[in-house]
């Protein structure tokens, strides 16, 4: 098995359930990693045989511009779709920080993280 991990991605997106928010919207980064096997890539040399670090970024960005009230739900939305469009991932670990929020006090960042596993009956399929 092997690690993929795209650090601090970058988005200016426009979750929350403030109306506010969704007007004016927020800095977030993103971190993500993700499990596969590099049995054949590391012999072959060719992007085929691996995940493709590109479509992981991709993904995140596009999922990132469709506004949610929370970032449980955005967050939600990539790994599904990580796990989805990729079937040699095998686990996703995914942290979203919303920068500077709107909550009253001086906070840097608020961060979720999920972690999903792919099901026995996905890799089945």
């Amino acid at each position: 098995m092997g690690t993929i991990k795209l650090k601090n991605i970058r988005t200016f997106s426009y979750h929350g359930c403030l109306i506010e928010e969704g007007k004016i919207g927020s800095d977030y980064v993103i971190n993500l990693e993700v499990k596969t096997d590099f049995k054949k890539s590391c012999t072959s040399d060719d992007l085929k045989d691996t995940v493709d670090y590109v479509l992981l970024n991709k993904i995140v960005k596009e999922e990132m511009a469709i506004r949610s009230h929370l970032l449980e739900h955005v967050g939600q939305r990539i790994t599904t779709r990580i796990l989805d469009s990729v079937p040699e991932i095998s686990r996703v670990l995914l942290g979203i920080s919303k920068l500077n929020p709107p909550i009253g006090g001086d906070v840097e960042a608020v961060t979720i993280e999920l972690k999903e596993y792919r099901s026995k009956t996905d890799s089945k399929k």
